[in-house]
């Protein structure tokens, strides 16, 4: 697993009107196998998997993520039209902010758990108010972490028309031949995907090894404030646990490599 030697980055200089901050994009890249690929936008992940010219992506960062997105494709040879299906993990808005672009502009499906779609369409809403984060503002990091977040489009609240369910159980038909797992509790259809073939599983934010509202890195849960129901995110974790993997892929943080059951099992008893 490495990282690319080079931190990619675009600055748009505007000569009239208003900066928008969507146009600064940069993305690091870790390189987890052949074909596996876990990036980072704004202080969000998204992977990428390769199967010959076709792409699987999970994840898409914030709305100001967009030119980022496409970029990482292009750093590993492919353009946004290659990418097959978006799977998401669950419909929060670092997450789901390059989905209507992607379809509006090549077609491109968003697929989630059944119980994420109504999360997706606007239908429910299960995330944390700005007002939970501005109760922890007073530090630094997270003043800071919130700014940048705002400026990438954290106040939007996309609402995904087009996304659609899995059409079966088990591994999907798909590049990476991801296996969608039910990991409620952050939202109710939150999903990882086990990725067999790289021995690695995506975690989403049902289990991260790093946010600026945490103290410490490793694998752990983001504080309780951010989940629908944190009692089934901590059940979840067993879920996750037992799963045939020793590389977490998550939604927030670097990759991490070891013993899944014995992080599980260690985030489930760290204080939040």
């Amino acid at each position: 697993m490495s990282r690319s030697n080079h931190r990619f980055g675009v600055i748009v200089w505007l000569m009239t009107g208003p900066f928008d901050a969507s146009l600064l994009a940069s993305h690091d890249m870790f390189r987890i196998g052949k074909d596996e690929f876990c990036v980072e936008g704004t202080a969000v992940n998204w992977i990428l998997l390769r199967e010959g010219r076709d792409l699987t992506l999970i994840d898409a960062g914030y709305p100001g993520d967009v030119a980022a997105l496409e970029a990482s494709i292009a750093e590993i040879g492919h353009r946004p039209e290659d990418v097959r299906a978006v799977l998401v993990t669950h419909a929060h808005v670092d997450h789901v902010g390059a989905l209507n672009h992607l379809h509006e502009r090549y077609g491109t499906p968003a697929l989630m758990h059944p119980d994420e779609v109504p999360n997706a369409t606007g239908e429910r809403h299960e995330s944390a108010t700005p007002t939970d984060v501005a109760k922890r503002a007073w530090r630094p990091a997270v003043a800071r972490w919130s700014l940048r977040i705002t400026r990438a489009g954290a106040t939007q609240h996309p609402v995904v028309a087009h996304a659609a369910a899995f059409a079966a159980d088990g591994p999907l038909d798909l590049p990476g031949r991801p296996v969608p797992v039910h990991v409620p509790g952050h939202t109710s259809g939150s999903t990882a995907y086990l990725l067999p073939e790289a021995g690695a599983v995506a975690t989403g934010d049902a289990l991260v090894t790093g946010h600026p509202l945490l103290r410490r890195p490793g694998p752990q849960l983001l504080p309780s404030f951010f989940d629908h129901d944190p009692d089934r995110a901590v059940a979840a974790l067993d879920v996750i646990g037992r799963l045939d993997a020793d590389l977490v892929l998550p939604g927030h943080g670097d990759p991490w490599r070891g013993d899944l059951a014995l992080a599980a099992t260690r985030a489930a008893r760290l204080d939040r």
